[in-house]
């Protein structure tokens, strides 16, 4: 058991390096879409990313477990987004906890 949680244990961490590399091109797509004056939220962009990881899916994972990880990692990446653009503009108060609405769900 201790070998396995030891596998565990490294997949994390290349997950956790994985999801922050992520995170940094969500960012660098945030600013090139506030540029070009697109909006956050880019609804058809996060059906194809959603479509793309279930084809993707070999198992064991179900494609709807596939999907709600997926969601969850968009919904983050875009909160970071969000807080990034609040700060270049300073339209909002950071500290204040409050995020400017994008019309995403």
């Amino acid at each position: 058991m201790e070998h396995c949680r030891k596998q565990i244990d490294a997949l994390d961490e290349k997950l956790v390096e994985l999801l922050n590399a992520r995170a940094a091109q969500a960012l660098e797509i945030g600013r090139l879409k506030d540029s070009i004056g697109l909006e956050t939220y880019q609804p058809q962009r996060e059906i194809a990313v959603l479509e793309q990881a279930r084809s993707e899916n070999r198992g064991p994972l179900d494609g709807g477990a596939i999907t709600r990880l997926f969601e969850r990692i968009i919904d983050e990446n875009r909160r970071l987004e969000r807080l990034a653009k609040q700060k270049e503009t300073a339209g909002g108060d950071p500290g204040s906890g409050e995020e400017p609405h994008d019309g995403a769900p």
